[in-house]
Order: structure tokens, then sequence, then C-alpha cells
């Protein structure tokens, strides 16, 4: 059925509206969230244009303003990774990596990183600016001469409109033993249970899915990948990314004159534990999962 449950095909209910009008369903089992909603097939190019990147609300006022605080957080991504491989840092391609801030991170750290991205703009930012080899589209148009040792998608997996399609082409662009690095917001954490329908992450039609860690590793399991390690990020944000996420959600005047209280340009940690990072082996029929296996609780620090 239409609105059967995209991670484990059981039945779902739904729980709430949001205030962009969408509902959010659950499913029955597995507990996995998604929004109610049908992506067309413009879905990509018309939610992800440069409105989302320079025109605030559910995205971003001005993203190349996040340059510092994306790209350390894409070495403190290359270091976490570097643990799992051995050897040279070997080649990542970085899913839906904007202009490629998080990408040259990886450089830094050693990697060699591709980008990819659907955005024209950003993907001409990364190649153009910043050097790196760069794909403007989605994984469906890739087709590399080899796969990758690793695939990261950083806040990217919970946007994906084709959820299975999509990752299992990912799944044939890695190599057996590579890893992927997934970064995204759990929906059982106790500040999703706080805000209920009021938390940010609920944003339809931006936001499709709100996985749990149970959903996540399921999800992933189906596709050969083993569960490595988890736990969650050192984030930054600027404070005029989290003043336009704050208005749009409760778009009040109070809420405005509260949020212009601090200067855009600060930067401030990320206060919340509904930010979950998780490693992911894919494995072989002629290779044992990885005896790596593991948890590295405060890795990104």
């Amino acid at each position: 059925m239409l609105w059967d449950c995209p991670v484990c095909d059981a039945a779902t209910r739904r729980v709430f509206a949001v205030r962009s009008g969408y509902h959010i369903r659950e499913c029955l089992r597995c507990t996995h969230r998604f929004a109610e909603l049908e992506p067309s097939a413009s879905h990509v190019a018309s939610t992800y244009g440069d409105d989302y990147f320079f025109g605030g609300g559910a995205g971003y006022p001005d993203y190349m303003q996040e340059e510092n605080v994306l790209r350390a957080h894409g070495r403190r991504y290359g270091r976490l990774l570097a643990q799992f491989i051995p050897g040279d840092r070997a080649r990542i391609l970085d899913v839906g990596g904007a202009c490629g801030f998080i990408a040259d991170g990886f450089r830094a750290e050693g990697w060699s990183p591709q980008l990819l991205e659907p955005n024209a703009r950003m993907a001409a930012y990364g190649r153009d600016r910043l050097g790196l080899e760069t794909h403007n589209g989605t994984l469906a148009d890739l087709n590399p001469e080899s796969p990758f040792d690793a695939i990261s998608m950083i806040q990217v997996i919970a946007h994906l409109p084709e959820i299975r399609v999509t990752l299992r082409k990912a799944a044939e662009l890695t190599r057996d033993g590579g890893l992927w690095l997934i970064e995204t917001w759990n929906s059982r954490s106790v500040t999703a249970r706080v805000f209920g329908k009021y938390w940010h992450e609920y944003n339809p039609p931006s936001v499709l899915h709100f996985f749990s860690a149970r959903s996540l590793r399921e999800m992933l399991r189906q596709f050969g990948f083993v569960h490595l390690a988890s736990g969650h990020p050192r984030k930054n944000i600027q404070w005029h990314h989290a003043r336009a996420l704050l208005t749009h959600q409760v778009p009040t005047r109070w809420m405005e004159s509260l949020t212009g209280i601090i200067p855009d340009d600060a930067v401030l940690p990320y206060p919340a534990e509904d930010l979950m990072w998780s490693v992911f082996q894919k494995t072989s029929s002629d290779a044992p999962a990885s005896s790596a296996r593991h948890k590295i609780e405060g890795a990104l620090r």
C-alpha cells in the first residue's frame, strides 16, 4: 500500500499533522516515521533550488556563511572514518554535499573526496572555487570507473524521496568492506519526544524521513551493511541559521524579538542530543563482517 513503512513494509498510522499541513506517519512495527507525501519527479530540483540555500525558512539564509563550521565538521568526520580504514585514507563520495565545505574538510584530513550535489550553483562552487572533483546530479546519474571506499551522507538520508532506490544505488557504488557515514536526526530522542510535532526536524516537504537508531540499522541491513559505531557529534551552528529555523517553526513577534538579541555571526554549540552519527560497513558473501565492530562515543570531540 502507498503508506506502508518504507523501512520494513509494515502498516503505519497517522500520528499528527505539522504546521506545513502534512501528516507524519509512524510504523506500527519498527516505529520509523515519515511524511505522508508522495514526491513528484521534480521534487529534488524544486525543493533544493537556490532558495533552499539562500532563502532562509527551513533552509539556510546564506549557506556560504557556514564555511568554517562545515569544514571543521568534515575534518572531525575525516578523522573518525580513518579509524576504520587502515593505511592510506581513500576515495570518499560526499552525497548531497552542497558547495563542498565538508568534502574540503575530508580532503584536509588526507582523503580523496568527490562531491555529488544536485544544485547546479552549489556544485559549480565546489568545482570552480574549491577544486573538488564534482558531479552535478543525483546518485542515479553517477557511474564511476570504480567503487568508492566510503560514502558520506551527512544530513541527507532524511531527505531522500525514493529512499530504497537511492540506497540500492549507493550500495552498488561502495566496494566490499567499504564504509557509510550517516548523520541524521533521531526521532526517538528525548528532545524529539518532548517537542512532539513542534520538533524542528518535522519539516516536510524538505525532510521526508525521521529515523531512530533502530530503524536506520534495519534499513541499511537490507542493503548489506552492518553497524560498526555510533554517537552524538559535536555540532556548531551559526546563529543566523538557527534564528531562521526558529522563526520558521514558531513565526511569532516575540520569537523574532528574542532571536534578535544574539549577533548573526555568533557560532554556538548545538545543545541537544537528538542528532546522531553512525558508521556502517558493507559486507560481502566471502568475507565476515568487520571485526572492528565497536562503539566510539565522543570520537568527534
